[in-house]
């Protein structure tokens, strides 16, 4: 089975990879609570398409390491940096779906641009999750506060109910299966008790507004207008100003977990962003 290893920062981290087709390599960076098994529907038209298709766990999910520490951004960003060293990756395109958007934009901070071609980021935390005075329209803290207790005192029972709002089930039951869900469930519940609860403070609490400087080549975003989990206006709609070369894309109707209710619309979206 594929893994890479890093050492950063004293602790070792074996990482775990698939890694498909060949041409211009694209990484999938997967959303929080989650695996790289969430991009099922985007794997096979990628390589389909022509490109070397990578996707991994982060720490503390899928059958990644699992370390008590080391949840921060640059840490998760450092992941994805050594699994480009150990591949020899060169003109990669890393794609980030909602927390993977932290990783995509805090690689481009701390590593620089030099060995990337392009950027995605598909119904993306960034810049900022938590609302504040200048982001009004972020999340509430005392919201916030709810998800870390509730996954504190019952993890898996948490996890039941929010793949529900992942994708605004209750609109899209012809879009999205029960069994769906209960696969989320089944990936979700299996990860790190203590990774799912340190990576989420990551995304609640890092603000990416000063490090969108940083991503200075071309960017697809991709969110959809219904999303309520992470709503467009304290996300896509600040990072397309924020990011001078960049292609905006809003799906009509989409919720947060677009790649499933909206496969095809998604996955067309990506494929002619590769191409071009």
């Amino acid at each position: 089975m594929p893994f890479i290893t890093n050492k950063n920062k004293k602790i070792s981290v074996d990482i775990f990879y698939e890694d498909y087709g060949q041409g211009q390599p694209v990484i999938l960076i997967h959303g929080w609570p989650l695996s790289r098994k969430s991009w099922e529907h985007q794997v096979w038209k990628i390589v389909e398409s022509g490109y070397r298709c990578i996707s991994y766990d982060r720490r503390g999910f899928g059958i990644s390491s699992a370390p008590w520490d080391g949840y921060d951004y640059s840490s998760l960003a450092s992941d994805l940096h050594e699994l480009i060293l150990h591949l020899k990756l060169e003109d990669v395109i890393i794609v980030g779906f909602s927390m993977g958007g932290g990783e995509v934009v805090r690689y481009c901070t701390d590593y620089g641009t030099d060995n990337v071609a392009k950027v995605a980021l598909i119904s993306s935390i960034i810049p900022l999750v938590k609302q504040k005075d200048d982001n009004p329209s972020g999340v509430p803290e005392s919201a916030l506060n709810d998800i870390k207790d509730a996954l504190e005192n019952d993890r898996v029972g948490f996890l039941k109910e929010f793949s529900k709002g992942f994708y605004n089930f209750e609109d899209n039951k012809d879009k999205v299966s029960q069994a769906q869900l209960d696969y989320d469930f089944i990936v979700a519940s299996h990860a790190s008790p203590r990774g799912t609860i340190e990576a989420a403070k990551a995304w609640m609490h890092t603000d990416f507004r000063d490090e969108l400087q940083y991503v200075n080549v071309p960017t697809l975003i991709v969110h959809g207008d219904a999303d309520g989990t992470v709503p467009i206006e304290t996300s896509a709609n600040q990072a397309a100003k924020g990011i001078k070369n960049n292609t905006f894309k809003v799906i009509k109707g989409a919720p947060h977990g677009l790649n499933i209710t909206h496969k095809e619309e998604l996955n067309k979206i990506l494929i002619d962003f590769l191409n071009e």
